[in-house]
């Protein structure tokens, strides 16, 4: 009964002694803290500033709402007519800049964010003012790039819809 209550202990003591290690365990972001925007890559703020879709559109793409620049990328397979094509070209070049105007905002927007906890001098109502600005700016890019895709697939048929589905993979 002795040894049995001595095991206990220690395997509850190693648990614990345990536990507390993973406590100060390296963080999983540390080499991230050297970035320039801790929230953003340098990748991130490469696509974001060229108007790159940062995979904003998922929810349109995965549902059968063929994206601007995969379809002009598809647009033999899809068998775009020389009707389609100027129209789908035009939505993608009225998306890209957009996106890019306001994708220079929102990495902008993280700059500061990023600024003021680096000053350590931040206050609630700054903070929610900053958080604010950037998600408004996340906001008004992820409509850009879903309002696109909602153009693009009223302009082309069912049957190039179901063609890019299954190009993308995304269809059985």
């Amino acid at each position: 009964m002795k040894s049995l209550l001595v095991a206990f202990t220690f395997s509850i003591l190693s648990i614990q002694t345990s536990a507390e290690g993973a406590h100060h365990a390296t963080s999983p972001y540390a080499q991230e803290a050297a970035r320039d925007i801790k929230s953003l890559s340098a990748t991130d703020v490469d696509e974001l500033t060229r108007g790159g879709g940062w995979g904003f559109a998922k929810p349109a793409e995965f549902n059968g709402y063929p994206g601007p620049s995969h379809v002009l990328q598809m647009k033999d397979q899809l068998g775009l007519t020389d009707d389609q094509l100027p129209k789908v070209q035009e939505a993608f070049d009225l998306m890209q800049v957009q996106a890019s105007e306001e994708g220079k905002v929102f990495v902008e927007a993280e700059r500061e964010l990023d600024a003021a906890f680096r000053s350590r001098a931040i206050t609630e109502s700054e903070l929610r003012d900053l958080v604010a600005a950037a998600e408004a700016s996340r906001s008004r890019l992820r409509f850009i790039h879903l309002a696109a895709h909602i153009e693009v697939t009223q302009l082309l048929d069912a049957g190039q819809i179901a063609a890019y589905g299954k190009h993308r993979g995304y269809s059985k």
